[in-house]
């Protein structure tokens, strides 16, 4: 189990916006200043953060680790932060036009309950989007599969398959349901966030696994920056609204 009230330093050191889930979250999801958007599972809030400086949206995240919303407050996010679980979100019916996360939804131990939640409170014609891994950007991630191996098969056991997401979307209510596939990727010549296990999956495996790698990574830096993409999938789905009456 890991402790994310004692990671969270690191995660708000080295964890950025990626700028193919930003960018998708804002054409997709139609977002205006006028949106009132939830993110689950905000950790220091780096997207909230982003999206008010893009649109000066209305913005609200939780989030079970309170020094994971205290480093947001500190960096000055002007959201309503709160802890807060997936599974049980604590607002009124119809309050968001919006509500997404990123990279969380392998730690909702109910991800059903979680949609169902999602459901009742976005507006009728509103949008979830559960940004996630597949298993084939899981088995493809660089550098950290690459000289992380060990990580493979244990992000394979954390993560749910897409097509059980999609699932309990449907079953939650949700149509229009659908996946985008985003990418970014840039040498880096930073090992920082590796080191300091930035990345969750670095906590599980083996102590020498885990000094196996960095070693790895100091290798192949030395000879020149190192290959790093990022990819993810975003699942979307819709509320439907009313028919209109005829």
């Amino acid at each position: 189990m890991i402790d994310y009230n004692a990671v969270a330093a690191e995660y708000a050191r080295h964890r950025d916006v990626h700028p193919g889930v930003l960018g998708a979250l804002i054409a997709e999801g139609g977002l205006t200043a006028r949106s009132r958007v939830l993110e689950v599972g905000c950790g220091t809030a780096n997207y909230l953060a982003a999206l008010q400086r893009a649109l000066g949206c209305d913005c609200s995240g939780i989030d079970p680790s309170e020094q994971m919303l205290e480093k947001a407050r500190a960096r000055g996010v002007q959201a309503r932060l709160a802890v807060g679980r997936a599974e049980q979100l604590g607002f009124d019916d119809a309050a968001f036009d919006f509500i997404f996360s990123v990279d969380v939804i392998h730690h909702v131990r109910d991800r059903a309950a979680h949609y169902l939640e999602a459901f009742r409170v976005l507006v009728p014609g509103g949008h979830v989007c559960t940004v996630t891994d597949s298993e084939e950007i899981i088995r493809h991630r660089q550098p950290l599969s690459v000289c992380f191996p060990e990580t493979v098969e244990v992000e394979l056991a954390r993560y749910p398959r897409i097509d059980d997401l999609r699932r309990m979307m449907s079953d939650a209510g949700f149509d229009e349901i659908r996946e985008v596939t985003v990418e970014s990727a840039s040498p880096t010549t930073d090992i920082n966030a590796y080191r300091d296990k930035a990345f969750s999956s670095l906590h599980l495996i083996s102590s020498e696994a885990f000094e196996r790698g960095i070693r790895l990574m100091g290798e192949d830096l030395r000879k020149g920056p190192i290959p790093w993409v990022s990819r993810y999938v975003l699942i979307w789905g819709r509320k439907p609204a009313p028919l209109a009456p005829q």
